[in-house]
């Protein structure tokens, strides 16, 4: 039997930080301004960026991510393989908490994995390759695997939409498809109810049984270390109300100011503009696969031709390149897997017209969702509806508000019984790196995000790429993807755009590539 121990705490990284250094260092409020409102509390019931922001500071998980995306232990104090990689122990560290008081127990873990699992991506690739994932003791956590799996660490430990947060198991065992609504993690800080004001306010305390890893932080690895005694949330839709805000000292943080701002805010001394997440924003058109016409490949390739990527960019982020990229396929264009495979400059809109009609296209109603709240979404979707709508789609545009927005797209019914055709939305970049987490990439039908695709083709691959070993001869398989995805169209890429942010000068250690709220700090 081969048996070999890695990443113990003492290894994974080398500094040590101590729990009583954490209240002596604790500082007054962070105001922050999300880019929306919190409307799902549940880390793995909506891809919404403010639920991802909510989720990683309540939440915590078994690995965290250093900056590089290399995983290492956070609430494990280490793993053991065994059996040529069939087996895996992974120990808790002692001591954890959730946020009602109860110690965090294996079996919590287990069956946050297990209902994790049933909807993200990554989840759901690991769990076909487990066997029996159990609880031998209130520290250990065990899985015996069909194959080897060599990146269980990264799927346990990804930081982006749909985390693996761990919950008590009481929360746990609420049915995927039910939103839960007590949000109670062991992570950095605690959700106060109470103070939640929908559409104005939501409010977090730090949590002071929290006990940090040793180490050194990185992204969502190391020490959580909260210098806040408190966080609040100030919900403010317009941007210039925002903008005004953050100069006069009213927030501290506002996450995605408008670009057109950001001159103004640049020569305020008392504001910072920091390109803080480099992989930028993948913007995404999702058509609906269950329900005519988009039930049609033909019709989903021949739209994709009206599709103008660079409008759509300069729509959302200006005149600059420097702020935008066209010509962007399924992969974020930093990541060692995109490709310009199958890659066609838009039609213009009266040979889209014609090829429309060519694959089938009869005048359908075309119900295209927007959520007017979120500048990202409602510009795309203008963009998108109008390029759809001049090249002779009949198009239904109809704007809601974001809440109504996450629930409709959800809704699997029919367009006329309050289901939907298309929709825009936007991924950060670092999810859409390579096929592991990479939501809009999925063919597996009902179990796939809004949209529901079903591609055998593209899901065999994604298989294929798993079993692969080495890293070199895995990203080769990018053009394979993408000449796949643009035959079934899972969904239309519609390029990437930077997004910087804007906070108080006086904020330091802020962390990269999404906001989390803690290791930044407030200098004297």
């Amino acid at each position: 039997m081969k048996r070999r121990d890695v990443l113990t705490a003492g290894a994974a990284l080398a500094a040590t930080v101590k729990a009583p250094q954490i209240r002596a260092q604790a500082a007054r409020i962070l105001r922050f301004r999300p880019n929306n409102d919190l409307s799902v509390l549940d880390p793995i019931w909506s891809s919404a960026f403010v639920t991802r922001h909510h989720s990683n500071a309540v939440f915590d998980t078994l690995y965290g991510m250093d900056n590089r995306l290399n995983p290492h232990p956070q609430m494990v104090e280490g793993h053991v393989i065994e059996n040529d990689g069939l087996l895996w122990r992974l120990t808790l560290r002692e001591g954890l908490k959730f946020h009602d008081g109860e110690p965090v127990r294996a079996r919590d873990c287990v069956q946050s994995i297990r209902r994790w699992a049933v909807v993200d991506a990554f989840g759901q690739t690991l769990m076909a390759a487990t066997d029996e994932l159990s609880a031998p003791s209130d520290r250990e956590i065990r899985f015996r695997l069909k194959h080897p799996f060599p990146l269980l660490p990264n799927a346990l430990g990804k930081a982006n939409t749909f985390m693996p947060a761990m919950m008590p198991e009481r929360l746990a065992l609420t049915d995927a498809a039910r939103q839960v609504t007590e949000p109670v993690g062991s992570g950095p800080f605690r959700f106060i109810a109470a103070e939640r004001v929908a559409g104005a306010r939501v409010a977090y305390e730090r949590f002071a049984d929290y006990i940090p890893r040793p180490g050194r932080p990185e992204f969502t690895s190391g020490p959580k270390i909260a210098h806040f005694d408190r966080l609040e949330w100030t919900i403010l839709p317009d941007h210039g109300t925002a903008a005004n805000a953050l100069r006069a000292g009213e927030i501290d943080w506002y996450e995605d100011p408008l670009l057109d701002l950001l001159p103004t805010l640049r020569r305020d001394r008392r504001v910072v503009v920091d390109d803080f997440n480099p992989a930028g924003n993948m913007g995404i058109i999702r058509f609906n696969h269950l329900h005519p016409p988009f039930n049609n490949p033909a019709i989903r390739r021949a739209a994709m031709r009206a599709l103008d990527q660079a409008s759509l960019m300069q729509a959302i982020a200006g005149a600059s390149r420097d702020m935008w990229n066209d010509g962007v396929g399924v992969f974020v264009p930093e990541s060692p897997m995109a490709s310009q495979e199958g890659i066609l400059p838009p039609q213009d809109a009266m040979t889209a017209r014609r090829g429309l009609e060519a694959a089938g296209y009869a005048g359908e109603r075309i119900t295209f969702l927007t959520a007017t709240s979120s500048t990202g979404i409602n510009t795309l979707a203008e963009v998108a509806s109008d390029q759809l709508r001049r090249a002779g789609m009949n198009v239904d545009f109809v704007a809601m508000d974001f809440g109504n927005w996450l629930q409709r797209r959800n809704r699997r019914e029919p367009p006329e019984q309050g289901g939907w055709n298309v929709l825009t939305t936007f991924l950060p970049g670092l999810e859409m790196w390579d096929p592991a987490g990479h939501l809009a990439l999925r063919g597996n039908g009902n179990a796939a995000w809004s949209g529901w695709p079903s591609s055998p083709r593209i899901e065999a691959l994604r298989d294929r790429w798993f079993e692969t070993g080495d890293a070199a001869a895995r990203a080769a398989m990018g053009p394979e993807f993408q000449r796949l995805a643009f035959e079934d169209v899972p969904f239309v890429p519609a390029g990437r755009w930077k997004q910087p942010t804007a906070y108080r000068a006086g904020l330091t250690d802020l962390p990269r590539h999404m906001p989390l709220f803690y290791t930044l700090r407030r200098s004297p």
